[in-house]
């Protein structure tokens, strides 16, 4: 356990900070899986720019990386573009 109050400081900061991340990232995941469920072109369009949102602004504060946000975006574009 740590005995230092910066270190006690550190702990609390970074527990907070797991939590807060965790739900921003749990529900991006829910909205893209909302995406990927849905079957009718026109709701799917509408919900695409929220989504690439949410995942821009966990890939910007680390929470994602770059690449995989790039990667989910791809695949939700070209989910949307093969429904009829």
């Amino acid at each position: 356990m740590a005995h230092h109050q910066s270190a006690k400081k550190r702990i609390r900061q970074t527990e907070a900070r797991r939590l807060h991340n965790r739900y921003y990232a749990k529900t991006t995941r829910n909205a893209v899986k909302a995406l990927r469920n849905t079957s009718e072109k026109e709701a799917a369009s509408a919900m695409y720019p929220k989504v690439v949102a949410m995942l821009d602004k966990l890939a910007k504060r680390n929470i994602i990386h770059k690449n995989k946000a790039s990667n989910l975006k791809s695949r939700l574009a070209l989910h949307i573009n093969k429904l009829a």
